[in-house]
């Protein structure tokens, strides 16, 4: 059933057929019951608005009889009974008011006019002055019908429907004198029909008006459009209804879902490394919220306008303004775009911002996007989304809507040559689809070559270098300069420390879009990452000599945070938080280290890389960065061979012995420390040689070759030309001992080694030494002094803050708990120790931690 109020009243049932109540009172109870729809109304409050001048001496059976009638007549499912009040329950569309405030809410003025017969219950309450409720919502309709009708006269307006609309612009301004959007309707009308002079004189009858009757101005809205008219302006002539100056959508968008439904808000600023696609999302977001924004969007790209008053022109004669009422300071012309701006729904998108210069000028109160290689910081109050690139699987997505090819291994691979990057894909994805006789394999072997990769990648006139020498032609040539040194480098990303060697400027690489910031390491250093791409890039700018430069300086750095590690000298006594603070930097750059030794490596700075490989060795022997020490070991003897450096080869061939000691492999670590214990006893140079036959005792002790062990460490104590040197070998030979089953003599040379090592600072052999004597007075029963020399271990290994030591230390204390009988806590600590080996990789001492546990 539907109800009609706005006009006559009037009920239709679901056939069409008027079953509209004649008897005057079962009306005016239908009218009241509408006014009051979803409010319960009680006898009381109905007798008195049925008879408001009787003081309410009807009988309230009366009241219950007329309501009664009415419900047989609309349905008793419509008027229900509760808590002794009735109430009138409509569902959605059923009273045409409700239609009627629907359609204008949605923009469909049209159909909401269609509703429109006339005032509310203009024939039950023709005065409107019955009851309050009346009068409320005749006052509130008729707002949303002048609305409607004004928004439905501009859309026929900007359909070029000027001379139809005159004669009823005509009636409603003199229907409503001094509604102003109808008069400049009206001009507007008269002016498109030929005429102007017509207009003019309708803005003076109303400025007349206005100045006798209240001494005000017409509205400046108003005012402007008869400037507008008094200046003949062009624009004026046709309605291209409101500026959508978007560039067309992209197509073939791709991914980004999660950034999508972001870039909306106040002052947004998508930013990103060049290349990244920023434009292309910023354009497809605003193609996308398209319906928000019936006032239009306004795009400008300040590549292409760089200068705000441009900018600022172009938006205001869009938006309506004559070229002769456009001042010349940019002061003024920003405020007059914020007055046009105001109370409009628009859209701004400011494309390929550099600078905040550029962008403050045109903000206002509207919706801004604005993208950049920088995400802008001086703007504040912007929330900003930052933009990388794909991921594999978005790529590949991209590659096959570019090229039309089917997705398969070949197309993964043409996806990784390009990183990720939209505009490497698009161009690849152009390239495959413009040569359809092209195999992927084909495009894919033209880009293995790196040199010739960005030669490769265009399609065109869209290169990529073009995109990325936009952001380096633009940089002081200091920033240049660090650009050119960090094109050198491999590593995935580096420290803030590297970017001040090749000159700093690593911000205003940033904000070129060259680099980007990856966040905070370890040691509190920020870090930045290059595209590969944008390394290729890189180098094709002549920077001779800056690898080596920075080598120098990377040598100086590790040696410096490798002596707190193994220093040898008692005078120098190193603290722990030293060691701590070493270790962190080591850990933060052990990456970016490990691929600088390649990139000496492939430099041919021979010296440079087998020295770096050698200075690292300890620490990835310390931490069993295995992987990343056999890579730069096998680098340095080739680089130490390719010198000809027979004492760096016998060097490296040291560090070697200690890489497979670490990995127990002992026969290959012997087949490397003999030659070089060789090369030392032929040169002369003892320490060194000691160092060979302290780890070939090593080698002894594990192959069971027990005699030849003692022999060499004993060998080594003899000459030792330090007292670390000699402080180690005593370490060693205590476990050879201790395997031989001498214990007492095991410990007092495990002892003599503590000592030695707390004196001289080396805080790490200190602990292996430690634990070695805790086992040995396990072995010896005595179990108080074992857990001594294990707490004392596990103290410093925590302090160093090395995990690895204190898994070793919480295993040694484990065996020394089972064996005072407190098994569930020696279960614990193997079960915490388990967990830092399965972390770290060491699976010799997960091995050791499970057999524990296993018992």
């Amino acid at each position: 059933m539907e109800f009609r109020i706005m006009g006559p009243l009037e009920v239709r049932g679901g056939d069409g057929a008027i079953r509209t109540p004649t008897v005057p009172k079962h009306r005016d109870l239908l009218a009241m019951f509408l006014l009051n729809a979803g409010r319960p109304l009680t006898v009381e409050r109905l007798r008195r608005l049925l008879w408001p001048r009787e003081g309410g001496e009807r009988s309230d059976s009366l009241v219950r009889g007329y309501v009664g009638e009415l419900r047989r007549l609309v349905g008793k499912d419509v008027i229900t009974t509760v808590s002794g009040s009735y109430m009138l329950t409509l569902g959605d569309g059923q009273l045409d008011v409700d239609r009627f405030r629907l359609f204008v809410d949605r923009g469909a003025y049209q159909q909401a006019l269609g509703l429109w017969r006339g005032e509310v219950l203009e024939d039950v309450d023709p005065e409107g002055e019955r009851w309050l409720e009346t009068r409320r919502l005749r006052e509130e309709l008729e707002e949303l019908r002048l609305l409607a009708l004004e928004r439905r006269v501009q859309a026929d307006l900007d359909a070029g429907r000027h001379r139809e609309l005159l004669a009823e612009l005509r009636r409603l301004t003199r229907q409503h004198p001094t509604w102003q959007r109808f008069r400049g309707h009206y001009m507007l009308a008269l002016y498109r029909s030929g005429r102007r002079v017509e207009a003019l004189a309708a803005y003076a009858v109303l400025r007349d008006q206005l100045d006798g009757e209240l001494a005000i101005e017409p509205d400046p809205e108003l005012q402007l459009l008869y400037h507008r008219m008094l200046h003949d302006d062009v624009s004026l002539h046709v309605s291209a209804g409101p500026p959508v100056l978007l560039p067309p959508d992209v197509a073939d968008f791709t991914g980004r879902a999660a950034l999508l439904d972001q870039v909306a808000g106040e002052l947004v600023v998508v930013h990103g490394q060049a290349g990244a696609g920023k434009s292309a999302l910023a354009v497809h977001a605003a193609w996308r919220q398209r319906e928000g924004f019936p006032d239009g969007i306004l795009y400008a790209d300040l590549r292409e306008t760089t200068a705000p008053a441009a900018v600022l022109e172009d938006f205001l004669r869009w938006l309506g303004c004559p070229a002769q009422a456009i001042p010349a300071p940019v002061e003024q012309r920003e405020r007059l775009f914020r007055t046009y701006a105001a109370n409009r729904k628009l859209l701004v998108l400011l494309d390929n911002a550099v600078t905040e210069a550029q962008v403050r000028p045109l903000l206002t109160a509207c919706p801004t996007i604005v993208t950049s290689r920088s995400p802008l910081g001086g703007l504040t109050g912007a929330r900003r989304l930052s933009v990388g690139v794909l991921d594999a699987g978005e790529a590949l997505d991209l590659l096959v809507r570019c090229s039309g090819r089917p997705a398969d291994d070949a197309l993964r691979r043409l996806a990784r040559f390009c990183g990720g990057l939209p505009i490497a894909l698009r161009i690849a994805g152009s390239r495959l689809a413009a040569r359809p006789e092209w195999t992927v394999d084909y495009l894919v072997g033209l880009l293995e070559d790196e040199q010739g990769r960005l030669d490769r990648l265009h399609a065109g006139d869209q290169t990529v270098r073009s995109v990325l020498a936009i952001g380096f032609d633009g940089l002081p040539e200091p920033a240049r300069r660090t650009l050119r040194g960090l094109g050198a480098l491999s590593a995935p990303d580096f420290a803030d420390w590297v970017t001040e060697r090749f000159g700093g400027h690593a911000e205003a690489l940033v904000d070129a879009g060259l680099l980007e910031t990856s966040g905070v390491d370890v040691a509190g250093q920020v870090r930045y990452r290059m595209h590969d791409l944008t390394r290729l890039f890189a180098r094709e700018q002549p920077g001779p000599g800056m690898l080596g430069q920075l080598s120098a300086f990377v040598l100086e750095r590790v040696r410096a945070s490798r002596f707190p590690l193994v220093s040898d000298d008692p005078a120098t006594a190193v603290a722990t938080r030293d060691i701590r603070d070493s270790v962190e930097w080591l850990a933060a750059e052990r990456a970016f280290l490990v691929s600088l030794v390649a990139d000496q490596h492939a430099a041919g700075l021979d010296g440079e890389c087998w020295q770096l490989a050698h200075l690292l060795a300890p620490f990835l022997d310390r931490h069993r960065f295995l992987h990343d020490w056999q890579t730069v070991a096998g680098l340095a003897l080739e680089s130490a061979a390719r010198a000809r450096d027979t004492a760096a080869v016998a060097l490296v061939l040291l560090d070697h012995g200690d890489l497979h000691l670490a990995g127990r492999e002992w026969q290959r670590a012997e087949e490397r420390l003999l030659p070089a214990l060789e090369t030392f006893q032929r040169l002369g140079r003892d320490r060194e040689a000691g160092q060979a036959r302290l780890r070939l005792g090593r080698v002894h002790l594990e192959l069971g070759r027990l005699a030849e062990a003692e022999q060499a460490l004993l060998t080594c104590l003899a000459g030792a030309g330090n007292r670390r040197a000699a402080a180690e070998a005593e370490r060693v030979l205590g476990s050879v001992l201790r395997r031989a089953g001498r214990l007492d003599e095991a410990a007092g040379r495990l002892r003599a080694a503590v000592a030695h090592l707390a004196e001289l600072g080396d805080r790490h052999r200190h602990v292996d030494a430690l634990l070695e004597l805790a086992g040995v007075h396990l072995a010896q029963a005595a179990k108080p002094a074992a857990r001594a020399a294990a707490e004392q271990a596990r103290s410093i290994a925590v302090r160093l803050g090395d995990r690895l030591l204190d898994a070793q230390a919480l295993l040694v204390l484990a065996r020394v708990n089972r064996a005072e009988g407190a098994t569930e806590r020696a279960r614990e600590l193997a079960a915490a120790a388990l967990e830092i080996f399965d972390r770290t990789g060491d699976r010799q001492g997960s091995a050791n931690a499970r057999a524990l546990l296993s018992h």
